[in-house]
């Protein structure tokens, strides 16, 4: 496909926000919003957004408006994507999910940028510092790779005969996938765990992914944390009931959806976050003055029905801890 035509299919992308948010009054602050994932699922997100805009000033289809680039799942357009944001001559570019940071952070040097990621910014290259981020990139982190460990050690608590268990990650982002996978590493050695590292990146790969976890014997999954996984919660819930399997991932969907439970950074308050910063950018602060934020709100779900239906009993301690049991 050339060029021009793949801009032109991008107005396919936009998500379907009122009339009102895409007409643009002259001197409106214009804000590029990019995702590598589809529309659905982040409405919950990109309404935490608005909410951070507003908090600052600034309301949507009144006296801002938003350009909302979604690449479904194609991390491939997110480079054109970003150009055609650039040539609409935005005021700030929010790159929400780790793909789009790294992509907008790659086409330009001068467009402040506010990123949303649930990994290590100065790991990703995206700031140089927590504190002082120099150049044009700020904003928000969940640290949810930092968490993975976290999440054994709970299954490991829920699963305590398991001997065998398995890592569910997404190779079509290796920075964040190369980390997880060596935490996981690490903290089932520890454990003294068999720990099996399942890849997929698609819909199908997640089919065939439960489907090895009966050959592998592995006694519960660890979900790790990444875009396209929080893009299909419904159905790795959904198959980790096909399969029995008990799974922990994060995200208060997945354990709503009949996950056994879910642990993580609050998806919600990192775009709250990334909202703020946005609209403080548009006020005249500098990303670079601007240190990265890290959300302090972590949150634990555990769906007891699915737990009586596989046959685990919940710690105390555990349930006790949880920000909501779900029966």
């Amino acid at each position: 496909m050339r060029r021009r035509e793949f801009i032109t299919a991008l107005v396919g992308t936009a998500i379907s926000w009122p009339l009102a948010s895409r007409a643009q009054q002259p001197n409106t602050p214009l804000i590029g919003f990019l995702n590598v994932q589809s529309s659905n699922g982040y409405r919950a997100m990109v309404a935490a957004f608005r909410q951070g805009l507003q908090e600052t000033g600034y309301v949507e289809g009144q006296n801002v408006v938003i350009e909302y680039r979604w690449a479904d799942g194609q991390s491939d357009r997110l480079p054109v994507m970003v150009d055609d944001l650039i040539h609409r001559q935005v005021a700030v570019i929010a790159a929400t999910g780790t793909p789009a940071a790294l992509a907008a952070k790659a086409a330009t040097k001068t467009i402040p940028i506010v990123f949303e990621t649930g990994g290590d910014p100065i790991q990703l290259g995206l700031v140089a510092s927590l504190n002082r981020p120099g150049g044009n990139v700020t904003g928000v982190t969940q640290l949810n790779t930092g968490l993975v460990a976290k999440k054994l050690e709970m299954l490991h608590e829920l699963l305590p005969t398991a001997k065998t268990v398995a890592l569910l990650v997404n190779p079509a982002d290796p920075s964040n996938t190369e980390e997880q996978i060596r935490e996981a590493m690490s903290a089932a050695q520890m454990l003294g765990l068999e720990l099996h590292v399942l890849k997929a990146s698609t819909e199908e790969q997640l089919d065939a992914v439960f489907a090895n976890l009966g050959q592998l014997r592995a006694g519960g999954l660890v979900v790790g944390a990444e875009a396209f996984f929080r893009n299909h919660m419904e159905q790795l819930a959904a198959l980790a009931l096909r399969h029995a399997v008990p799974a922990i991932s994060n995200g208060r969907e997945f354990a709503a959806a009949g996950g056994l439970t879910s642990y993580g950074g609050s998806v919600t308050s990192s775009y709250h976050l990334a909202g703020v910063y946005t609209g403080r950018v548009l006020k005249g602060d500098k990303p670079a003055d601007l240190p990265v934020q890290q959300v302090t709100k972590f949150e634990l779900y555990i769906n007891l029905k699915t737990a009586r239906a596989l046959g685990i009993a919940v710690p105390l301690p555990l349930s006790g801890r949880a920000d909501e049991v779900i029966e």
